[in-house]
């Protein structure tokens, strides 16, 4: 089989096949040549070619997150692995395993004035779990000793309990187009010790009195469906001295959680302290809702129980007393074993009425309303969003008011929430549903979000089972709706940076059919046709109107808590 001559780059790729790396989102250039040849002629691994590198690492974590397994990422030198970074630190905070293999200069050659050359050596090194640098050359054999340990290394911690991006830096001399045919076979691997996944005598013993007589809260953050979960809260839940709240982010979907966080905390008028929890247990990566933040750290609880391996020691609701590197799947199964006093008090039934009254509400609401708003919008879309498929929400102010609305049993929720930002929605919805093109992808974003990923549709071979819907309410809309910005008379000039430019024009020149709406009679009759399969059109641009936006948003909130 045929392969760069470069020793070092064997080697990496070896690892690469021996640690089931199949998927390798390339950035052209030349610097990287000797991995472009190396992983094209070996027919184990499938290779995209995207220009944008923002873009591709985006469309490298959509990827990981539908496929569950990792993904490799490689670039030239110079500014092309700056341009990773947005979606490392997104990676990183949700422990997504990237593979990011960055092409550089010999390091003899860094700040010597050659062309297309920074400092690239640790250049994630706080967003990244571990780092390896490389170089090219004559190795010897305690140089390939070290990289294959340093590698070998990277790709235990990518897949381990708590994994997440690694990166291999490789210094590469010219020349950089040679190959030959490989015969030796450079990998080498670890196999490290699994953690334990059963709790401690001594803690059980504690929780057993921590847990009777108490009023419980589970709170579940961002997490991939989980049928075994999902029986074990629902399990936990059936004692009346458990809450448990979810987003739809947690893809956790029961009558027996309270899923929409924030309308249901803004019923609590009165007194707060009976919605206190003694325990709080979480599980998940990030949470959406800031109120409940806020609710937390003033409720102060006497014991915050945080479960899982990822960042055991941070510390959201600033009342954490112990941190459980374990499987909340095994968390919960021993919990629900153990004897103790249940049902004590229905600490449950006072966050549900609440939840009931404010759901109950919404549709007298929303026959209220006059205006195309963005909040007409979303209860138009989860009225008409087809059952088993994909839902992926653009941040700010999308994936806020997606957890107004109860989430669809049958559909999967994803969304960039490790850093919330907006740079890569677009190219990370392309990764998934090109990954998974079986079932159908829908993309929920706003105007601003969209155009500042526009290049994820300059994608060869765009996913036709990805349909993307664009609300454009002339920019930064979530400004409007929050307190501070919302009043500042800096708001449309450096906040929300108002824009007019057009989503489908911008889609249309890159070749895709579109169709535009601005009325809610057009939004009821167009939007069932869009979201069909069969239906060519891929984006869906909807103007709402800027202006009455927080004001229906505002009577939102003021009439579902109304007594």
């Amino acid at each position: 089989m045929l392969s760069s001559d470069k020793m070092i780059v064997q080697l990496v790729i070896d690892q690469c096949e021996a640690h089931g790396i199949r998927k390798i989102v390339f950035s052209p250039g030349s610097r990287n040549a000797p991995f472009a040849i190396s992983f094209d002629e070996n027919p184990f691994f499938e290779t995209f070619v995207i220009h944008d590198e923002r873009s591709a690492a985006f469309f490298a974590l959509g990827m990981a997150q539908e496929l569950n397994e990792p993904v490799a990422l490689c670039c030239t030198s110079g500014t092309a692995s700056l341009n990773f970074y947005p979606a490392i630190a997104e990676a990183f905070y949700r422990s997504v395993p990237l593979l990011v293999i960055t092409a550089d200069r010999p390091e003899s050659w860094i700040n010597q004035g050659d062309g297309q050359t920074i400092v690239q050596k640790d250049v994630y090194k706080s967003h990244i779990r571990y780092a390896v640098s490389l170089t090219d050359g004559n190795l010897s054999e305690t140089d390939i000793w070290y990289a294959q340990r340093e590698t070998a290394t990277a790709f235990h911690i990518l897949t381990s309990n708590w994994n997440g991006p690694v990166h291999i830096n490789v210094g590469l001399n010219e020349p950089l187009y040679n190959s030959i045919e490989k015969r030796e076979n450079l990998c080498r691997k670890f196999n490290g010790g699994q953690l334990a996944n059963k709790l401690s005598d001594s803690f059980l013993a504690e929780a057993i009195k921590s847990l009777e007589n108490s009023k419980i809260m589970v709170l579940c953050g961002q997490l991939p469906k989980n049928e075994h979960l999902q029986f074990q809260l629902e399990t936990f839940a059936e004692n009346s001295n458990v809450v448990t709240l979810v987003e739809n982010t947690s893809n956790l979907i029961s009558e027996s959680f309270i899923a929409c966080i924030d309308r249901t905390l803004n019923g609590i008028t009165q007194n707060e302290e009976p919605f206190y929890p003694d325990v709080l247990i979480t599980i998940g990566g990030a949470v959406v809702s800031k109120k409940i933040k806020a609710f937390l750290r003033k409720a102060k609880p006497k014991k915050h129980w945080k479960i899982g391996f990822d960042f055991p020691f941070m510390d959201t609701y600033q009342c954490l007393t112990d941190s459980i590197e374990i499987k909340p799947t095994d968390f919960f199964e021993t919990i629900n074993s153990l004897e103790f006093k249940r049902n004590q008090n229905n600490y449950f039934g006072k966050w549900k009425s609440i939840d009931y009254i404010a759901k109950d509400r919404i549709f007298d609401c929303i026959n209220e309303l006059k205006e195309l708003t963005d909040l007409i919008v979303f209860n138009d879309f989860f009225e008409f969003l087809p059952e088993n498929s994909i839902l992926h929400m653009a941040n700010s102010s999308v994936v806020r008011y997606c957890q107004l609305f109860d989430p669809i049993k049958n559909v999967r929720y994803e969304s960039n929430r490790g850093t919330s930002g907006i740079d890569g929605s677009t190219s990370t919805a392309v990764g998934a549903a090109i990954a998974n093109p079986n079932q159908m992808h829908y993309l929920i974003t706003g105007d601003v979000s969209f155009l500042y990923d526009s290049n994820a549709f300059w994608i060869k071979n765009f996913p036709k089972n990805l349909k993307v819907i664009v609300i454009n309410n002339s920019g930064g809309g979530i400004f409007r709706i929050i307190q501070g910005p919302a009043n500042s008379k800096q708001r449309g000039t450096y906040f929300e940076a108002e824009q007019k430019q057009s989503a489908a024009s911008v889609a249309s020149a890159f070749g895709f059919e579109t169709l535009t709406i601005n009325n809610r009679n057009d939004l009821l009759e167009l939007l069932p046709t869009f979201l069909a399969a069969e239906n060519e059109i891929q984006l869906l641009e909807i103007y709402t109107d800027s202006q009455q936006n927080p004001k229906d948003l505002e009577y939102f909130f003021n009439f579902i808590r109304k007594s």
